[in-house]
């Protein structure tokens, strides 16, 4: 199978220049489904921290570059919507965010924010013993002994043990940032929920600074007030 992935036909949310070179590196298979880019992308093509596959392997080697927490990430892992990239030795620490177009970005964040990340309910299942078990957007899955928890809800994971240490319902008055359609990257508040009928997706309102706008439900993440950093 070839390591190898077209640049003309990457996902829109991969950070990379389309009509530089025909081809990228290709993901391997791992969290983030299609979505997710290659690490290398992020520390050749966005960051300019490694020239090559060589350097990048040696980098991560060092054990100075952390995946949510893990030292142990290879060169091609997927990093998708939320993930946190650290470099210790730099004392960097980012959040992976998508901007106003969809594409994914680096967003600056500090140590403490760095120690968990964000995710999103896509389901949940009764798992013998009759503990809950959530499905997140990335294929986490998190154990729980209570049922307080729905889908499209957002809790933030401790990276150290995989602990929940915030959750933020999906509902009416509820922060949120889009994260597809064109809408991605717009932070407003819910204001309506309009639930369809049979099988369709619901649809949300969501006010923003500039207005409003109207998306799939399934097109928008719950946030925290202070998530996104002071700088947006």
């Amino acid at each position: 199978m070839t390591k190898h992935q077209k640049r003309l036909s990457v996902p829109k949310s991969w950070p990379v220049e389309r009509k530089t070179d025909t081809f990228t590196v290709k993901a391997d298979s791992g969290p983030h489904g299609e979505d997710g880019v290659p690490l290398i992308i992020l520390l050749r093509d966005v960051l300019g921290y490694v020239q090559s596959r060589k350097e990048a392997r040696y980098a991560l080697d060092q054990g100075n570059v952390l995946v949510n927490g893990d030292e142990n990430a290879a060169e091609d892992r997927p990093i998708g919507m939320f993930d946190i990239v650290a470099f210790t030795e730099r004392e960097e620490y980012y959040r992976v965010f998508p901007d106003e177009g969809g594409r994914l970005t680096l967003t600056p964040i500090d140590g403490d924010d760095a120690e968990s990340k964000l995710g999103k309910i896509e389901d949940k299942t009764m798992i013998s013993g009759g503990r809950t078990q959530l499905n997140l957007h990335d294929g986490q899955n998190i154990l729980v002994e209570d049922d307080e928890y729905s889908a499209g809800d957002s809790v933030v994971v401790s990276n150290d043990d995989d602990e929940i240490v915030a959750h933020f319902p999906y509902e009416e008055g509820s922060l949120v940032t889009a994260v597809r359609g064109s809408h991605a990257g717009d932070i407003g508040e819910v204001t309506e929920i309009q639930v369809t009928p049979g099988s369709g997706s619901n649809n949300v309102v969501v006010e923003t600074d500039d207005g409003t706008f109207e998306t799939v439900e399934e097109y928008v993440v719950v946030i925290d007030e202070n998530f996104v950093g002071d700088d947006e």
